[in-house]
């Protein structure tokens, strides 16, 4: 066979070529297609991605909320204790109303609902609720618990929602009202939900220590707000399927119930019963002394810095805290009322939102703790402060001798320091510079520190910052340091500012700074950090946390504390101590006085004070009373010696007994008062004989021999010396009497006045004397009150010496 090539034809060559041609676009479109399906599978594979890895939440959420509907279960708060397990705050289950818009479409209740009535047993009958109707009904059924008319009106315009709160947390009798409601025309479309409801048992006891919790179940204010992570627990939710329309779908197979977690307990370092003391002897001072700003207390643990009380009047009450006190804020309640005047000088009405500014500032200032939060000029009761700076730093010592003329001259102030007893007080001890707080005294005192020196100390005492309380809102001390900086000027040119820092002024500090300083200078010099909160508990009942005394540092030395404590219990109890108003009979009681103007002293407004602790020789508890801006009109002389002293004696003598602190029997405490026997029944001899070993004296009635009423009754503590009665031909009268007004008496016409209204006396505070400045200030039953015979009246007896009476500083 001839194997040579034979020649192609023009013709075959081109289908050669053609298939050549072929072959290759094919191969091309193969290429193509891969490609292509690379780059749509690319997308694909990123569109897979992006749903189900990037944004598989959101979808996931999206879907979820296509076929479930869920509802936040709120968890209930932790409840708090004073440090004896009683309850201050709880939670209880309470209902809330929420509507929802988005089934006022679903099931046909909008614009109007129809319903069955039953007539004779068949439901037959409609009738025909609007939306506004239904928005209607429950404005009048919420009243002020609950949304308005338009509010609610313009939530059922969400109609994408399913959730709109119009009234959270209700009684009972008014979640019933809203049941029978949504039960009467079957609405479908308003709901009751479980809620967590606050409740203080107390009402306005510890109001701005504990604070509220607002309508959105958090802590709004006080340690409520302070420890809000710790009491308000984890939320619940109930998840329920729903069908293609969005309907529940009602089978426990369709729902799953997430429990809330109950929050965290505290237990606090508050005493309830040391805490009513100081409000019930707050309130009675400001009534007494005509106060116009309010009152304010502390009672602290000297030894570990644990509040046991405090108190700012007037308060409010944390189960209505968007409620104003009708006591507070006198002059800010009247502008509200009153108005504005305009540039034109015309009396003009505040608009609603001015005056709803001015509440709301109101309302703030209530909800104020102002013993933590405020700061003000301290005056005479500094002085405790310089007292123990010029001992421990051997500025002074206990045989140094003070004179003073009523002035003094200080470098860089062109008028003399006035001691707030302008004849002055002559030649004098270190001890009894001290009872008398004598200004002059005490600029020597701070000159001879130095400014450098007491300003380390001032330092050390924690005047200069906050003491790190447990509580939201704490002030610190308003302090300035430019002028200590330069303490070679201060000592050599200028010695004006450090004069008056030596007996409180031209400073401000908290209420809690000082008495927290006070604490260190009596305790043995140790500076404690003060705390609120003892312990904190799980719902099982396990404890977390409990909170320990905190020694911040030694600040003066025991020897020096024990001298500041010995000076200070003769303010108290020394004749010519400025404090002797605070004697408790039994009790060594220390203390200092003392009266200021508001700092810049640009107003004619004071406070007065008075700090004390107990027992002197072994302190306990401290506790400090400050009385806002007393009416200097009808009050004559304005001291912290007469107002404020006064009132700690009383608190004391509530609480040292309750604090399990004995009184010493001495011979002055036994001869003040006497517990009252039951004699009835007892021949007249007998009883006599009986009353007169318990030093009383006997007025009889009729002429029987045998005892059948007495007044006072048995078991009453009144005064030795009194004149009980006894009836021996009927029983003791039922008329009711008038309390007379004692005041301003002595202790001899105060007791007889009260007799010839068969009432009885029981003297507190200065013990009685013949001494002519010793009086009847306060009384337990005010005057012309209708009582039954035979009570005991508290009375108060003060040392109204003018020359005992501080003034500023």
């Amino acid at each position: 066979m001839d194997k040579r090539r034979i020649p192609e034809s023009d013709t075959q060559k081109q289908e050669i070529t053609a298939r050549k041609g072929l072959a290759r676009v094919r191969l091309r479109t193969i290429y193509t297609v891969i490609l292509l399906g690379i780059f749509v599978s690319g997308i694909l594979i990123y569109q897979l991605f992006r749903i189900q890895i990037i944004q598989h939440e959101n979808y996931q959420k999206r879907a979820i909320d296509q076929q479930t509907r869920e509802w936040e279960v709120t968890a209930s708060r932790g409840s708090i204790y004073d440090r004896n397990g009683e309850t201050l705050a709880q939670s209880a289950t309470a209902m809330s109303v929420f509507v929802s818009p988005a089934e006022l479409i679903t099931y046909d209740e909008n614009p109007e609902y129809k319903t069955y009535h039953s007539v004779d047993g068949k439901r037959t009958e409609y009738e025909k609720l609007s939306r506004g109707q239904i928005a209607q009904q429950l404005t009048e059924i919420l009243g002020e618990f609950g949304s308005d008319y338009e509010t609610i009106m313009a939530k059922w315009d969400r109609t994408n929602s399913m959730h709109e709160w119009i009234a959270r947390r209700l009684e009972p009798a008014v979640s019933d009202k809203v049941r029978d409601f949504i039960a009467q025309y079957n609405l479908k479309s308003v709901h009751l939900a479980e809620d967590s409801k606050r409740y203080y048992p107390n009402d306005d006891l510890a109001a701005q220590i504990l604070g509220f919790v607002n309508a959105e179940n958090s802590g709004g204010n006080g340690l409520e707000s302070f420890y809000e992570s710790t009491l308000r627990g984890v939320n619940g939710r109930m998840v329920r399927a729903t069908n293609a329309r969005g309907t529940e779908m009602l089978n426990e197979q369709y729902e799953n119930y997430y429990t809330a977690i109950e929050g965290n307990s505290i237990t606090l370092t508050i005493d309830a019963k040391l805490q009513g003391y100081l409000e019930k002897h707050l309130a009675q001072a400001i009534i007494d002394n005509h106060i116009q700003n309010g009152a304010m207390g502390i009672i602290m643990d000297v030894n570990t810095g644990a509040i046991l009380a405090a108190a700012t009047l007037p308060d409010y009450d944390p189960n209505n805290y968007s409620t104003l006190n009708p006591d507070s804020n006198e002059k800010l309640k009247a502008l509200i009322n009153e108005g504005k005047v305009n540039e034109f000088g015309d009396t003009v009405t505040y608009t609603d939102g001015e005056r709803a500014a001015l509440l709301n500032e109101a309302l703030n200032e209530q909800w104020r703790s102002r013993v933590f939060s405020d700061t003000y000029e301290p005056g005479s009761t500094f002085k405790i402060i310089t007292l123990a700076i010029g001992l421990d730093t051997g500025a002074v010592s206990e045989n140094d001798n003070f004179p003073c003329g009523g002035k003094i001259n200080v470098l860089g102030r062109e008028d003399p320091v006035h001691c707030w007893r302008l004849s002055g007080h002559n030649d004098q001890t270190l001890k009894q510079a001290v009872q008398h707080s004598c200004n002059v005294a005490f600029v020597t005192i701070g000159l001879r520190i130095g400014a450098r020196r007491f300003y380390d100390y001032v330092k050390a005492f924690g005047l200069q910052t906050k003491t790190g309380i447990d509580f939201s809102g704490e002030g610190g001390g308003v302090i300035g340091v430019d002028w200590w900086e330069d303490d070679v000027f201060m000592d050599t040119m200028n010695q004006s500012q450090l004069a008056s820092a030596s007996f409180g002024q031209t400073f401000a500090i908290t209420p809690l700074q000082l008495l927290t300083a006070v604490s260190a200078v009596v305790n043995g010099g140790y500076l404690m950090q003060p705390y609120l909160v003892q312990t904190i508990t799980a719902p099982d009942g396990t404890v977390l946390k409990s909170n320990k005394p905190t020694e911040v540092r030694q600040v003066i030395s025991e020897q020096t504390s024990e001298i500041c404590r010995e000076m200070l219990e003769a303010v108290v109890s020394g004749v010519e101590g400025t404090g002797k108003n605070a004697q408790v009979p039994g009790y060594r009681i220390g203390g200092k006085t003392g009266t200021s103007q508001d700092i810049g002293h640009q107003t004619d407004e004071y406070k007065v004070s008075f700090v004390g602790f107990a027992p002197a020789d072994n302190p306990q508890i401290a506790c400090l009373v400050i009385l806002d801006s007393p009416d200097r009109a009808l009050n004559g002389n304005v001291s912290g010696g007469t107002m404020a002293a006064p009132i700690v004696g009383k608190i004391f003598a509530d609480a040292l007994p309750l604090l399990g602190i004995r009184p010493e029997i001495t011979n002055s405490a036994e001869a003040i008062s006497t517990i009252m026997p039951n004699v009835k029944s007892l021949s007249i001899a007998e009883a006599a004989s009986k009353l007169e070993d318990v030093g009383l004296q006997v007025r009889i009635f009729g002429s029987g021999t045998t005892v059948l009423d007495q007044a006072p009754f048995a078991n009453y503590e009144l005064d030795k010396g009194s004149q009980v009665i006894l009836y021996t031909d009927t029983y003791k009268p039922t008329d009711l009497v008038s309390v007379p007004d004692i005041s301003g008496m002595s202790y001899k016409d105060a007791r007889g006045t009260l007799e010839v209204s068969g009432l009885f006396i029981r003297a507190v505070g200065v013990a009685p004397s013949d001494k002519s400045t010793i009086v009847a200030k306060l009384q337990s039953q005010d005057p012309g009150t209708e009582v039954a015979r035979g009570i005991v009246v508290e009375v108060t007896m003060i040392d109204n010496d003018t020359s005992l009476m501080e003034g500023i500083g």
